[in-house]
């Protein structure tokens, strides 16, 4: 029960970091992983990498393009494939929003030190 209590302060942080600039914690995650793969990722790779697992990941995607955060395109080789890639607006939210995340971070589980964050995160692993 702790673990869920703690999940959701976490995630509320977030939620509200995120929100005057439009964004889900869901699709904050996905710019992060685009971020990280300059050639690109398959709908089904995006998917893969997230936290959240979304059921629906294509509409999530789409509104993501509509909002003009990420591109898609199907590749000439192989029409089946679509290839998302993130847009220089993509990129620049992501830049204007790492130092805030950073510091809600910071705030939200500072206070326990280096040493205890390594044994949060060997316990996390564990679980996961």
């Amino acid at each position: 029960m702790e673990l869920w209590r703690t999940l959701d302060r976490l995630g509320r942080g977030v939620a509200e970091l995120l929100k005057p600039e439009q964004l889900t914690p869901t699709q904050y995650n996905v710019l992060r992983i685009l971020r990280g793969a300059p050639a690109g990722l398959a709908c089904g790779e995006v998917a893969g990498r997230t936290i959240n697992r979304d059921p629906d990941i294509t509409r999530l995607l789409d509104r993501m393009e509509r909002a003009g955060l990420i591109h898609r395109e199907r590749l000439a080789s192989d029409r089946r494939t679509v290839i998302t890639r993130i847009t220089p607006a993509g990129t620049d939210l992501l830049a204007r929003l790492d130092a805030p995340v950073r510091a809600l971070h910071q705030r939200q589980l500072g206070h326990l030190g280096e040493e205890r964050l390594q044994r949060l995160r060997e316990l996390l692993h564990l679980a996961g």
